[in-house]
């Protein structure tokens, strides 16, 4: 597999396609497109509770990750025309070829890799670099200091072929997605949204200590100046901390919630990752 920056990302796209890999195109940002009007808000019900990656049957590059495709004519159709002549970049879906991607974004990321981890083949990112390990797993964001693991259900930008020879998966990697112990101060934490406790009482004193968090939690995320993907997933981390499992986070909380990512540039679909992400590592 390989790709020359100078290369069209439908050309690369179907390079890649041709050896199996399924690939999706990405606009400026690194983020996939846009679902189509039939699918906006997953009104058709959506590739995201998807398995396996595949177009929708509006067979537009929908739903991000799970509109990654190796059928050429799939590639070439006419719904995908616009976002190939806009497309910044070419992704792939690792989990779709059995691969695990370490994504690290910074230098101390990827100094920590190279004392922890196996050696496996690189590639070097704008700011870090992909370890690709042979194997699939859960994908998870922040998993540490600029650490994500892009797998099943995930995309991660196609940079090369990279170098050094592919390992498997190793058992180092596979943890960093294993639920640590809280060490942190006993306190009514965390809840499944829309599902009070029962009679439906809250332990926090009143309504405007949640309201108030959560007023918060919208301000970390539209003051991010970077990272803003790894804010995200941390922001969501800390509201169900700390209101998750106390019944009183409803669906319009998480409304406002997606509401500030989305206006930073996330998409529906990441936010939903960030958030199904947030609740695992919770284990709620």
């Amino acid at each position: 597999m390989t790709q020359a920056a100078s290369i069209h990302p439908l050309t690369a796209a179907l390079d890649l396609a041709s050896r199996g890999v399924p690939v999706l195109p990405l606009r400026a940002g690194k983020v996939p497109f846009g679902n189509c009007p039939p699918c906006r808000d997953n009104a058709c019900g959506g590739r995201p509770n998807m398995k396996t990656p595949g177009p929708c049957l509006c067979h537009a590059p929908c739903h991000a990750w799970a509109a990654a495709t190796t059928d050429p004519t799939v590639l070439r159709a006419r719904e995908w025309k616009r976002a190939w002549r806009e497309a910044a970049a070419v992704a792939y879906h690792p989990g779709g070829v059995r691969l695990t991607v370490v994504d690290l974004d910074h230098a101390d990321a990827a100094a920590w890799a190279r004392q922890a981890l196996p050696a496996t083949r690189t590639v070097a990112t704008t700011r870090g670099e992909h370890w690709i390990y042979r194997g699939a797993m859960q994908s998870a964001n922040a998993v540490r200091d600029g650490v994500d693991i892009k797998s099943t259900m995930s995309y991660a930008r196609w940079l090369g072929p990279g170098t050094g020879t592919m390992t498997a998966l190793p058992d180092a990697v596979r943890a960093l997605v294993v639920k640590e112990p809280s060490t942190t101060r006993a306190t009514p934490r965390a809840a499944a949204v829309s599902a009070p406790v029962a009679n439906g009482e809250c332990p926090h004193r009143t309504p405007a200590y949640l309201d108030r968090g959560v007023a918060m939690a919208e301000q970390r995320i539209t003051e991010a100046s970077s990272a803003v993907h790894a804010t995200v997933y941390r922001t969501f981390l800390a509201v169900l901390a700390a209101h998750g499992r106390c019944g009183c986070l409803i669906d319009t909380h998480v409304a406002r919630l997606f509401a500030a990512a989305q206006a930073k540039g996330e998409s529906p679909r990441h936010c939903t990752d960030a958030w199904a992400n947030a609740l695992t590592r919770l284990g709620l």
